[in-house]
């Protein structure tokens, strides 16, 4: 039994907001600059270029990328031969939250409670999925996430009957009532399979698959392509200034459902979707 020091988790969730608030990851860095050489309306590729001054300043500057820097949403892959000591998991994830927003000096947005709207000015507790894995480490993502895609994100739960062909059609009429508003180039996650709430957690999960790391399903893979390329054809843009960049990547994950279910969830991620790691 490997004991892992709850301080150690704190700092590492300290670090990891701020590092993920300030550098995009490197596999949508390249698609961005791959959409750049490849987007042939003139008005489309001008905005790529400025969203990319954007990334460099907030790099060079030390500065937030997006000025929304999100809910904290952390995930924890932990060994089951280990054994967190000195505080628990839960306490530890809070209180880097805490430490990485107040001293990045990253915007505070979430509220204590849905309605009473009163904003608990720490931006904890954070929205924390923890698996327990084979091993004795500690793995924590960070993967901040702003309202403006979060918002355009959405779950249905379709007939059997519907079959792949009602799944592309939810996924494309997910992004065509989105449009503009969730900042385009879009990434998609989406969740296909199991419960309700099992299909949403899928889609989440699914944005943080690196771009260039497809389904290992062929027939999967082969679906994110095609639904990528029918998005794109859509035309709506970076920024919804029109275009042939729409989408940067689509990552399905998919899971054992009821023989009477057909859900699908898509979580869409705007073109800062962050996503930060670190192993203890």
């Amino acid at each position: 039994m490997r004991e892992i020091q709850a301080a150690a988790i704190t700092e590492a969730v300290e670090q990891l907001c701020i590092q993920a608030n300030r550098f995009l990851p490197e596999d949508i860095r390249t698609a961005e600059e791959q959409a750049i050489q490849a987007e042939p309306w003139p008005l489309a590729r001008t905005t790529l270029e400025l969203l990319r001054s954007n990334l460099d300043a907030a790099a060079e500057k030390e500065l937030p990328i997006c000025q929304d820097t999100g809910m904290a949403c952390v995930f924890v892959e932990l060994g089951q031969d280990a054994h967190i000591t000195g505080g628990t998991l839960r306490e530890a994830v809070d209180e880097g939250v805490r430490r990485g927003y107040t001293k990045g000096y990253l915007r505070k947005s979430i509220t204590g409670d849905p309605l009473k709207r009163q904003n608990t000015e720490d931006n904890a507790p954070a929205f924390l999925t923890v698996e327990l894995v084979p091993g004795d480490g500690c793995r924590i993502t960070v993967a901040p996430k702003g309202a403006g895609s979060e918002n355009m994100s959405r779950l249905a739960m379709l007939k059997p009957a519907d079959g792949v062909q009602g799944v592309k059609d939810f996924v494309l009429e997910t992004v065509r009532l989105a449009g503009s508003n969730p900042c385009p180039p879009i990434i998609l996650g989406v969740g296909v399979g199991g419960s309700f709430d099992k299909c949403a957690l899928l889609a989440k999960h699914a944005l943080l698959r690196p771009l260039d790391c497809p389904n290992p399903d062929p027939y999967y893979a082969s679906l994110e392509k095609e639904l990528c390329e029918a998005i794109n054809a859509m035309g709506i843009g970076p920024q919804g200034f029109g275009g042939a960049t729409t989408c940067l990547g689509v990552a399905i994950e998919q899971a054992p459902t009821h023989v009477a279910c057909l859900p699908v969830a898509v979580n869409i991620g705007c073109h800062v979707t962050r996503r930060a790691t670190a192993e203890l």
